[in-house]
């Protein structure tokens, strides 16, 4: 049957051929106001649609029952973590401008000449003068100590999770976090660099598969309350108390209640809604993008499938959504971001040599404070066609840098193409554009490095 729009008041008219034409009240109904909600319905819309978008009550703590329009990524997600990245970083700041050792300075012109000392806590320096303590906190890294998780943790109504950990009324003096992806890494990250002491649990080898050398794997088994806190114990014996204990090991498709097998969309065994390359359904005319279809969880990834959608259904453009080449961050401190393959991604996917350049440097705003935090950066080319793969870096500004860097392999750059490339400078960016000195040479039957 032909499917028409009714305009607001309009009622269906038979069209005199004996069967009564079908119509509906909207050419579009979106469940769920996140990002990938809200851009598909602006962008379908814009094509000439007549669109609905229904969404849960507002809470800043999400349920089955719970949301709010903006999803994750604005009510708790991205926008409000990274508000906090930028507080906790204040203090890295301070003494990377210097402040600190201008501090340092007047203190001692205020002191009468008495000496300072440096107290015993890890990484926290404190002056003392006649008249006052003057403490400054000299490091904000936070201290990855265990490697594993158990699935045998009793009590998890003790534990939080970031929707809680966004909502607290007081910062806690000692965190345990539970995973390894971006949200562990960044609370760990924020709650360090604001002050507190933490320590990070998480299953796989690597914390979001970063290249560092770690202890030995230790395992959570337990959470009980106790008056001075939450005790977490180990499977090694060990006892930890924690203000707060975070869970930080993913989110679910909030798919359950909306009886989806009752019309015949598939979903998987996590609830996420299965999708064709198109983001098209089990059932034809009912589409999904977004985390609830678990592909790529990212913001701007369900803002593409989006867009992908309204072209293809409503713009008369078909278009399968890209997932080749799509950059990522991590919020923490210093950020990291990422763009392409990886060097273990490109040798299990590469017929040729792999070519990796590296640059590690102090920035230059840590020359004043002599900090000790290194920017690093990474390249990782194929040796026969000169293409770069994948690039990474750790440092300030990595996001912004690594966005521009996106462009570059989206569009095919060539290492010869970087190299000839004018540089800015001075600036951090301009490393991608003057690596000349191979790292290494790898090949597909190697097994990559788990350093730079």
């Amino acid at each position: 049957m032909a499917r028409k729009m009714l305009r607001d008041g309009e009622v269906a008219v038979a069209d005199g051929s004996g069967a009564e034409e079908e119509s509906y009240d909207y050419d579009l109904f979106v469940i769920g106001a996140g990002s990938g909600g809200v851009r598909g319905s602006r962008t379908s819309a814009g094509f000439g649609a007549k669109v609905a978008i229904c969404e849960l009550p507002f809470h800043p703590i999400s349920s089955e029952w719970l949301g709010g329009h903006g999803g994750t990524c604005v009510i708790r997600g991205c926008v409000p973590k990274k508000i906090l990245v930028y507080g906790a970083s204040f203090r890295g700041e301070f003494e990377a401008s210097g402040l600190t050792v201008l501090c340092k300075k007047w203190i001692q012109s205020n002191s009468g000449g008495k000496s300072m000392g440096t107290s015993t806590t890890t990484g926290k320096s404190c002056w003392k003068t006649r008249k006052q303590n003057v403490s400054f906190i000299t490091s904000v890294f936070f201290w990855i100590v265990l490697t594993y998780t158990s699935g045998n943790i009793h009590l998890q109504e003790l534990a939080i999770t970031s929707d809680e950990a966004l909502s607290l009324e007081e910062l806690p003096k000692r965190a345990v976090i539970l995973g390894g992806g971006y949200i562990a890494v960044e609370f760990a990250s924020i709650w360090r660099g604001l002050g507190a002491e933490v320590d990070l649990f998480y299953r796989k080898e690597l914390p979001l598969s970063l290249q560092f050398v770690l202890s030995n794997s230790i395992y959570v088994n337990q959470l009980s309350k106790t008056a001075d806190g939450i005790k977490v114990v180990t499977d090694k014996g060990d006892e930890l108390i924690a203000d707060v204990v975070l869970f930080a090991t993913g989110r679910a498709p909030n798919s359950n209640r909306l009886n989806l097998e009752a019309v015949g969309v598939e979903v998987d065994q996590v609830g996420a809604i299965k999708v064709d390359e198109y983001s098209r359904t089990s059932v034809p005319n009912i589409w999904a993008v977004g985390d609830v279809t678990n592909r790529i969880n990212l913001t701007p990834v369900a803002l593409m499938e989006a867009t992908c959608f309204s072209k293809t259904v409503f713009g008369g453009q078909p278009i399968k959504p890209d997932y080749k080449d799509v950059p990522c961050a991590v919020f923490c401190i210093p950020p990291l971001s990422v763009v392409g393959l990886s060097e273990q991604e490109a040798l299990e996917e590469a017929k040729n040599d792999i070519l990796v350049y590296t640059s590690s440097f102090n920035p230059m705003k840590n020359s004043i404070s002599k900090r000790q935090e290194k920017s690093v950066m990474k390249l990782v080319v194929d040796a026969e066609t000169d293409k770069v793969l994948g690039a990474a870096m750790s440092g300030p500004d990595a996001a912004e840098i690594m966005q521009g860097i996106a462009v570059a392999l989206k569009a095919g750059a060539t290492k010869a193409t970087f190299d000839s490339t004018v540089g800015i400078h001075p600036s951090a960016a301009e490393e991608f554009v003057t690596m000349r000195t191979l790292t290494r040479r790898v090949s597909p039957a190697s097994k990559p490095k788990t350093n730079l």
